[in-house]
């Protein structure tokens, strides 16, 4: 009795519904940097080039940007509740399997593809489940949360893994951040259970906003949208898959000692997206009040900035790197949820899932190749078989992908 009593306080709470299924959100995400932050050790140990450790981290982003479009679908048909679900729980067997299994090269490459695909499945359905239950005015802000969990959990994975490959190795780092996931689906479960929190009547209003939201957008401006998506997933998944290492580079630069550096490294890796999860919480809030198209020009056009300066900090004072590290994770994460929320209004809410899996496809294919694509510049910079000391020239690549995003959200129009 006290445990349906509970659930009927949560019914009643729509703030609550959402704190579970954010907290499960940074749970699954636990597992999601501890690649890119054993990236250093693990090129050592498993005798990697920069294309091959790359092409693990393009590896999960191919079969992420696979499943989102069908994961996507599915919602449209299914429905989005049963596809979290399913996908929660997969997402914790996929993140134990990768901790206990992931030996080498070709085993991650397979190993975090599928932890890719089970992460998919968590975050478009909860997009769509957000824009059921908030109307316009206020969707921005909650969709806001929803990802600003997703860069907490970047942070907490990042001094998870870097704390535990510092003192006990890539191995322990895998299975500290593996727990997360499991975590996860147990918070996706307990939202599922008080899924009738809305009352019906509300939930249809919202629906009767963004239609006609929708019905005034013309299809210029989703093509803008999807073309800004793909800037935005472009420079941000190969952020997030090199800036780890980087910055590892730069506090080695700095002479420290290899596990110092390391530990330093992750901090100010988890320092980025620290600010990604600030500008996710404050950015969306901010686009309902200001307009999606000014955020999402002024963001861009700084992540761009940024792309073109960072990779030419290393060697400079590590304070320097932390405030360039700083901004450039809150102009690169900070227009995720403005995009979300914007493409949540450009379509009609029954074709919303099958406009998400366009934008997936298209976005998350481009990320796919980005950290490849980083990689092999990487190669091409610096002499074979040494650290990599020159980053510039690979993070300008990045920086192509945010000045595209400044460019459409230039010709989006209204505000």
């Amino acid at each position: 009795m006290q445990v349906r009593s509970a659930f009927a306080t949560l019914r009643e709470q729509p703030s609550a519904w959402l704190t579970l299924i954010c907290l499960g959100r940074f749970g699954t995400m636990l597992i999601s940097m501890t690649y890119a932050a054993s990236i250093p050790a693990l090129i050592v140990h498993w005798s990697m080039s920069a294309t091959a450790a790359g092409s693990v981290q393009t590896a999960f982003n191919a079969a992420n940007a696979v499943a989102l479009p069908l994961v996507s679908w599915l919602a449209d048909h299914v429905g989005a509740r049963r596809i979290l679900l399913a996908s929660s729980w997969l997402a914790a067997v996929a993140a134990l399997g990768f901790a206990l299994l992931a030996r080498s090269h070709d085993a991650a490459v397979l190993l975090f593809a599928l932890v890719g695909i089970s992460q998919a499945g968590t975050y478009t359905p909860a997009i769509m489940l957000m824009a059921e239950r908030y109307p316009v005015e206020r969707r921005g802000a909650a969709i806001g949360w929803l990802l600003a969990s997703s860069a907490l959990g970047y942070v907490g994975s990042l001094a998870l893994s870097g704390t535990a490959l510092a003192h006990w190795g890539y191995e322990a780092a895998f299975l500290s951040c593996a727990i997360g996931p499991a975590l996860g689906a147990v918070l996706f479960t307990a939202a599922a259970s008080c899924d009738g929190e809305v009352p019906r009547a509300r939930a249809i209003a919202s629906q009767k906003i963004a239609s006609g939201v929708a019905s005034r957008r013309p299809d210029r401006d989703v093509l803008l949208l999807n073309i800004g998506y793909v800037g935005h997933s472009w420079e941000l998944l190969g952020l997030f898959a090199w800036a780890p290492a980087f910055v590892t580079a730069a506090a080695a630069a700095t002479a420290l000692d290899a596990a110092t550096a390391a530990i330093a490294g992750a901090w100010l890796a988890g320092l980025l997206h620290l600010a990604g999860f600030s500008a996710a919480l404050t950015m969306g809030r901010a686009s309902d009040r200001l307009g999606r198209r000014r955020v999402l020009m002024i963001l861009a056009a700084i992540g761009a900035a940024c792309s073109f300066t960072f990779g030419w900090t290393i060697g400079l004072p590590a304070a320097a790197v932390a405030l360039c590290a700083a901004v450039y994770g809150f102009a690169a994460f900070g227009d995720s949820p403005v995009l979300s929320t914007a493409m949540t209004e450009a379509v009609a809410p029954s074709r919303l899932g099958r406009a998400l899996a366009v934008r997936s496809i298209l976005g998350f294919g481009a990320g796919a190749i980005s950290p490849l694509a980083f990689g092999m510049v990487l190669d091409l910079s610096n002499t074979p078989g040494t650290a990599p000391t020159r980053w510039g020239w690979a993070f300008v690549l990045l920086g192509i992908g945010g000045a595209l995003a400044a460019a459409c959200a230039w010709f989006l129009r209204g505000k």
